[in-house]
């Protein structure tokens, strides 16, 4: 329970920096469909005996530049990354299911388990803490630039191509270190559902960058300590908690205003 707690706190961070840029680009399709493509990864890094992290890790990295391509070009984005999100899941399948010997559950990496994270986990995930703040400090300007107005950014001649690369092979590295402590399901939640409710109170991005880590955290402990006690699901509960938040949130503005 105190390493659950640890990670809810390390992943709500990273989730924290970099959901407010998934949000605001609409790229929440984008980050759904890197994290599944990390299956044909983990697929093919069990058949061939490696560690499944690095699988997916090359996997979801060169989806990210294939993506960040095909978007310079704009040429049906949103079909390309579904045919990858598809493809992804059915290599990952097949190369599991040719796997000798022991066959992982890839339900696992989908729902995850967030109370078997190891202290070894929390090493690379505070080490993912420190590697994506640092990159957001140094590229704050430029990430802002190109999430709010990409026009204006080339007119400035700033490297917009590199900046998108940059921030997709962010949000790759991000994914793959956490589907194996959190599972998809909840990193994806994580990215979106605080952002949702940080943006009812604030419109100045670094105060919803704070606001979305405390709130990610707030709903990681909250749904722990329910599930500890309720003996359910922990995922699901963090998930459902935070969908009951943002409803709670809509409603009471709309009820009472701003």
């Amino acid at each position: 329970m105190q390493n659950a707690l640890a990670a809810g706190l390390l992943a709500s961070i990273v989730c924290g920096l970099i959901g407010p840029f998934i949000v605001s680009r609409r790229m929440v399709f984008i980050s759904g469909g890197l994290s599944h493509t990390a299956f044909g990864g983990l697929g093919i890094a069990y058949w061939l005996g490696l560690n499944p992290l690095w699988g997916a890790f090359i996997f979801v990295l060169g989806a990210a530049f294939l993506i960040g391509w095909r978007e310079e070009r704009q040429k049906g984005e949103d079909l390309f990354i579904g045919i990858l999100w598809a493809s992804g899941v059915a290599v990952g399948i097949i190369f599991i299911h040719l796997t000798p010997g022991y066959v992982p559950d890839l339900m696992a990496f989908l729902f995850g388990n967030i109370l078997t994270v190891s202290p070894q986990d929390l090493k690379l995930e505070a080490l993912l803490v420190v590697f994506v703040a640092l990159v957001i400090i140094v590229f704050f300007r430029g990430f802002v630039s190109i999430t709010f107005d990409e026009e204006y950014a080339k007119a400035r001649k700033m490297p917009v191509k590199s900046l998108n690369l940059l921030m997709l092979s962010l949000f790759a590295i991000s994914i793959v270190a956490l589907i194996q402590m959190v599972g998809i399901i909840l990193v994806i939640a994580l990215i979106t559902i605080p952002v949702a409710i940080a943006q009812e109170f604030s419109v100045d991005f670094k105060k919803m960058m704070f606001l979305s880590a405390l709130l990610g955290m707030l709903f990681c402990w909250t749904g722990l300590i329910v599930s500890y006690f309720l003996e359910i699901p922990s995922g699901a509960t963090i998930i459902v908690g935070g969908t009951l938040g943002l409803f709670f949130t809509k409603g009471w503005k709309r009820c009472y205003g701003r």
